[in-house]
């Protein structure tokens, strides 16, 4: 009987170390596709004489506001695994509009997780990497806290050391 018992504790035991592991590995979230920012989200009132508008609303996301130029991004792929480990993979993150276009800017990124209802969301986010020259980018990270599971209603930013937002994540 004792040996049936210590046999059950042990195997109890193996079984819990190796599937901690497999679970810590697990996927919460995955973002496949980029959208690139256009800062301003719509325009009112009557054109001025120099094709402004005197109502301007920016495109702001979860309280984030808009990098000050569009920004487009050809490819982003993203998984967060449940104890918040974050891989994202982005191509050709680069400005669209201004004197900058075409370029990188010389920007650094994290990627930040939103889950949950607005208002009430939680926020969770990466460290930063550098663009390089074409825009390219790729962080391998731990979240700065682990995201609930499940993470509701989630959204993606890539934004800039500064919070601005330049691209999100389409979720699967």
């Amino acid at each position: 009987m004792k040996n049936v018992l210590r046999t059950l504790i042990m195997v109890t035991l193996l079984v819990g170390v190796f599937a901690m592991p497999a679970m810590a590995g697990e996927i919460l979230l995955k973002f496949k596709g980029g959208i690139g920012v256009n800062p301003v989200s719509s325009a009112a009132g009557t054109q001025n004489a120099d094709g402004t508008f005197p109502n301007v609303n920016r495109n702001d996301v979860r309280g984030v506001a808009p990098g000050g130029q569009p920004w487009v991004i050809e490819s982003l792929k993203a998984d967060v695994t449940v104890d918040g480990r974050i891989r994202v993979d982005g191509r050709g993150l680069l400005l669209s509009g201004g004197n900058g276009i075409g370029t990188a800017g010389g920007q650094q990124v994290r990627a930040v997780l939103f889950c949950g209802p607005v208002p009430g969301f939680t926020t969770h986010s990466s460290g930063l990497v550098a663009l390089e020259p074409d825009g390219d980018f790729r962080i391998d990270d731990m979240l700065n806290s682990t995201p609930p599971n499940p993470c509701e209603t989630p959204v993606l930013l890539i934004v800039n050391a500064a919070g601005r937002w330049f691209a999100a994540g389409i979720p699967q």
